[in-house]
């Protein structure tokens, strides 16, 4: 049954693990620092609202990439703390996912900021 305390509950979750995901994942502050210069680049260099829009989506994509490969890592290391050539692989898919994405990112990036340097 769908309730108001639901929903908020739900959310307070959510939020719990964002704030979690920023103090204790190393990784949050390669990604935050990209966003921070991506704004600022995009502030100075007067991106127009579809090149906003692109920057928004991909940077958005690796957070997302981001979240999902710590969860995957945090569920593959609970599974088992040996080394297993299953895990690695499982842990390795999750990573490429963030590699492509950034990629991806990056990529995006050029294409938007190259043509007004």
């Amino acid at each position: 049954m769908f309730t108001i305390k639901q929903r908020i509950k739900s959310f307070k979750y959510a939020w719990e693990g964002v704030s979690k995901f920023f103090l204790e994942e190393h990784n949050t502050i390669l990604h935050l620092l990209a966003t921070i210069t991506m704004v600022v680049l995009g502030v100075f260099a007067g991106v127009s609202r579809v090149e906003w829009l692109a920057l928004v989506i991909v940077t958005g994509f690796v957070w997302v990439a981001e979240i999902f490969n710590t969860a995957i890592e945090k569920m593959m290391d609970h599974v088992s703390t040996e080394r297993r050539p299953e895990i690695k692989y499982i842990k390795d898919l999750s990573a490429a996912g963030v590699l492509i994405a950034s990629l991806v990112a990056l990529i995006t990036g050029c294409i938007v900021f190259i043509p007004k340097m």
